[in-house]
């Protein structure tokens, strides 16, 4: 029996780094942590989506990275001084920049699913594409 509202949840897919067309096939080959770096398929396995919509698409992704590595250092600074209570300027940029580069990996990922996600014009979650393919 075929179940026509077949829908798949936008979080973990977003979490896990799912295709932002059906929701099932993986956007990257190798994982967020490790020595190859991270690879990006260039299509979905599922549905067939080319990720990188133009050349030079994924450009516009250190926008978006810039703007998670703001985040991540004004929330440490403000986390380093209420817990230390610390003026000392090279504790502050110890401690960020060790996240900056810690956090650099998450940020290359998620700058890329959330611009195929949430800031690609004309690109949706299609429901009948999550199915599994018949023979």
């Amino acid at each position: 029996m075929e179940n026509n509202n077949y829908k798949l949840a936008a979080w973990p897919a977003f979490v896990h780094a799912k295709c932002p067309r059906c929701r099932r096939g993986d956007m990257f080959a190798t994982g967020m942590y490790g020595f190859k770096g991270q690879e990006m398929h260039k299509t979905c396995s599922h549905c067939g989506l080319t990720y990188e919509r133009e050349p030079g698409y994924f450009y516009v992704a250190m926008f978006v990275s810039y703007a998670f590595n703001v985040a991540e250092m004004v929330t440490a600074a403000i986390a380093i001084s209420v817990l230390t209570g610390s003026h000392n300027p090279w504790l502050y940029v110890t401690i960020i920049l060790a996240i900056a580069v810690i956090l650099s990996p998450f940020n290359f990922r998620y700058s890329r699913v959330m611009l195929l996600y949430w800031l690609t014009p004309g690109l949706h979650y299609h429901p009948e594409m999550s199915r599994d393919k018949t023979n």
